[in-house]
């Protein structure tokens, strides 16, 4: 069923989905990388802090050595000797298997940037269940843990043994001699190959990089559906978003409805388009405070006519003034004459109509 549901994956993570994960903590990571670094840090140890490491053992022990017939052996004395080896092997050791502890932190944060996540710590069922832990350990990752750790373990003995292999001659005369002249051959050797196995560690760290983002990387893909569905939840529904957009357009038709009434003339194309503009005395240009097309242009008209607001056909106008200008925006000066035309026709006629009344 897991196999069935991989297979279903076949959508690239979104990025959403990626910073999930490493809010979880589920990132790519090798632990070969890690490994890498740690002899990185001990070959620098060797290297550099050896000859001070074992010169401070050495004055530490050669103390001891030198006044033992003073030490006591009983219960008490024999804890003050082993507290005291401890302190002196901490105090000579201490740095620098602390810098390796850094390095091995370093091997981690290469890999990825800094996450806390607690979600590993949570208590889960599966973590003490005999048969998932059953799956765990016959699992196809386990089968090719063992196996790249077979391979692993088997190309360094063969990489020490090619390395050991030129100075066996030298290692077999070795115990005859003097130990002042042992130690650095030792320290020598041991550095010869701790640089092989760096080496050939370096290039089994990089695969497994590579290794283990390529398996994350997949584990991470989308089926279309969580995809779809992240959509919507990022972007909301499109039915829904759809008819909100619907009612707002309504809401905003009713009160540009509303406003026809308080309108100085309609500008009709006569039939396709309609713009209400409004004007009075003290405004630096007329306002448009409705406009529409076809059906929307005709119900303009039809309450235009009935509140007696003049309706007027000027279809260039009426076409420019529509593509030009939105709701409750001044007209453009380039159509200052013609709209100053149009409502100078409107005002006369009022006076005409109000003369004849009287």
């Amino acid at each position: 069923m897991a196999e069935s549901d991989q297979s279903e994956k076949t959508e690239d993570p979104t990025q959403k989905k990626l910073d999930d994960a490493l809010k979880r903590g589920d990132v790519a990571k090798s632990q070969e990388v890690s490994t890498w670094f740690s002899l990185v840090g001990a070959a620098v140890i060797v290297g550099l802090f050896s000859p001070a490491i074992v010169t401070k053992l050495g004055r530490g022990m050669k103390g001891i050595v030198a006044n033992s017939w003073q030490l006591k052996m009983d219960s008490g004395g024999a804890q003050d000797i082993f507290e005291a080896s401890g302190m002196m092997i901490m105090a000579a050791v201490g740095l620098p298997f602390l810098f390796i502890l850094v390095l091995a932190l370093a091997g981690n944060l290469v890999q990825h940037r800094f996450v806390w996540s607690a979600e590993n710590m949570k208590p889960k069922l599966s973590k003490i269940s005999p048969l998932a832990g059953a799956k765990r350990i016959f699992s196809k990752d386990s089968l090719v843990n063992f196996t790249k750790g077979v391979i692993k373990i088997s190309a360094v003995a063969v990489l020490m043994f090619a390395v050991l292999w030129p100075m066996r001659d030298e290692l077999d005369t070795m115990v005859m001699r003097d130990l002042t002249m042992i130690l650095p051959e030792t320290r020598s050797i041991t550095l010869k190959l701790m640089g092989a196995v760096i080496a050939l560690m370096a290039v089994v760290a990089a695969g497994d990089y590579l290794w283990q983002r390529h398996k994350w990387f997949e584990r991470q893909k989308m089926t279309l559906q969580e995809v779809k569905d992240e959509y919507k939840q990022a972007e909301g529904d499109p039915m829904v978003k759809g008819r909100i957009r619907q009612i707002r357009m309504e809401r905003s038709r009713k009160r540009m409805m509303a406003a026809v009434p308080s309108a100085t003339v309609v500008v009709t194309n006569p039939t396709h388009y309609a713009v209400a503009l409004k004007y009075e005395e003290g405004m630096q240009a007329p306002l448009c405070v409705a406009k529409g097309t076809d059906a929307v242009a005709l119900k303009i008209r039809e309450i235009a006519k009935k509140v007696n607001v003049p309706v007027i056909e000027n279809p260039p106008l009426a076409r420019s003034l529509y593509a030009q200008i939105e709701i409750d925006q001044e007209i453009p000066e380039e159509h200052y004459r013609a709209v100053a035309e149009v409502i100078g026709y409107v005002m006369r006629m009022k006076k005409r109509k109000s003369w004849r009344a009287n």
